[in-house]
């Protein structure tokens, strides 16, 4: 019988993570089986999968969205509602996974609204009232890695709020978040507050940097002469994990290295690095490509569940495909770099857009809601 891939990562050091939440998925118990076989260590939320969740299936909620409507609530506080119940049974669910593992298993996570992305101040806020809500120390409350998000992460750090960094795409800002949670993890110090509940993860943004360069790279080609086309074009599906890698290594650098010795012997994890958005976008690749090239020791990979499914029924295990690859990922940096091809300024278009489609997604979502609510109350 062929072994569970899934623990395979688990013993070299990788946690599977669900990039998927629902009702359905809980009440099921289809979110149970998942833990309970040691296929998943932790579940992962956003504005778009909460839009998906509600949005996706006019029979979803309906009862309690009855019922809130009913009590006057509005569009948003209905939202907050659903959102705490299904983060909170979730987080049940992977209690006693979070007690037993190493720190980096066990979580659920729980995004401010989108709308926040370029207040700090107002994600800060935002960010406290949910670790309130929620009550669990299992919680992981998603910042994301803007401007304005960075000092909201070093305060809330300093608070003892556990934080998922997201939207992170460069090597460059992965430095400024990392950098962000050793000084929140220093204030904590220096205030001799304790760190043993505290803990963070920095989410990498991975298969859309491959879809964004794609597009450049096949625009150049197209009128390049034939070498050139040819070089220009094996380069496809090459950006994104030769990125993940450069993270990768300013990840050790800045967790396993000497300069974190003194924070790891007052009590401080390191930041986890967790690969997100590992679903393949281009049919023309792999469907594990962003799990299996990936693979590696303390690392975390959210998949979507059709990502999951299909990595439990093909999926290979090879062994750490991280530290091997350092110095082919860095020629295809190089390589990308002398076709014209700037990284870095494909991941601030892509982190700006990444911005704009969670806002865009938590809009629908509350239109919905609106929209259910008032058919839901005229039916009574």
């Amino acid at each position: 019988m062929k072994k569970n891939p899934c623990v395979e990562l688990h013993e070299l050091g990788q946690s599977v993570w669900l990039d998927t939440i629902s009702d359905g998925l809980i009440r099921s118990g289809e979110l149970k089986r998942l833990i309970d076989s040691g296929t998943l260590y932790g579940v992962t939320s956003n504005p778009t999968i909460f839009k998906n969740a509600i949005a996706g299936n006019k029979d979803s909620y309906p009862d309690e969205i009855m019922r809130l409507a009913s009590a006057g609530k509005s569009a948003g506080e209905i939202f907050d509602e659903l959102s705490a119940r299904d983060i909170v049974r979730t987080a049940d669910l992977l209690a006693e996974t979070f007690r037993r593992g190493t720190g980096r298993d066990g979580f659920v996570s729980l995004e401010v609204k989108p709308s926040l992305a370029f207040d700090t101040d107002g994600t800060i806020v935002e960010a406290r009232r949910l670790w309130k809500k929620i009550q669990r120390p299992n919680l992981f409350v998603k910042v994301p890695a803007t401007p304005a998000g960075i000092p909201a992460i070093e305060a809330l750090i300093a608070e003892g709020i556990s934080i998922n960094v997201t939207l992170t795409f460069s090597a460059p800002q992965y430095v400024t978040v990392a950098e962000a949670f050793k000084r929140g993890i220093d204030r904590r110090i220096g205030a001799g507050l304790p760190l043993d509940g505290l803990h963070s993860v920095a989410s990498i943004f991975v298969s859309r940097l491959d879809t964004s360069v794609d597009k450049e790279l096949e625009e150049k080609a197209r009128n390049a002469p034939p070498a050139e086309k040819d070089r220009l074009l094996s380069l496809r599906g090459k950006a994104a994990v030769a990125n993940a890698l450069h993270v990768w290594e300013e990840y050790r650098s800045q967790f396993f290295g000497p300069g974190y010795e003194d924070r790891r012997e007052a009590g401080a994890r390191p930041q986890w690095l967790l690969w997100a958005s590992t679903g393949t976008k281009n049919p023309a690749y792999s469907d594990v490509k962003y799990v299996e090239e990936l693979e590696g020791p303390d690392t975390i990979n959210t998949m979507p569940r059709e990502t999951l499914d299909a990595f439990l029924d093909h999926g290979r295990v090879r062994g750490n495909r991280l530290d091997p690859e350092i110095e082919s990922a860095r020629r295809t940096r190089q390589a990308l770099a002398e076709a014209g091809i700037s990284l870095q300024a494909h991941c601030e278009r892509l982190l700006s857009d990444g911005v704009k489609s969670f806002a865009a997604a938590f809009d629908e979502m509350m239109a919905v809601i609106q929209e259910r609510s008032v058919a839901l109350l005229q039916r009574r």
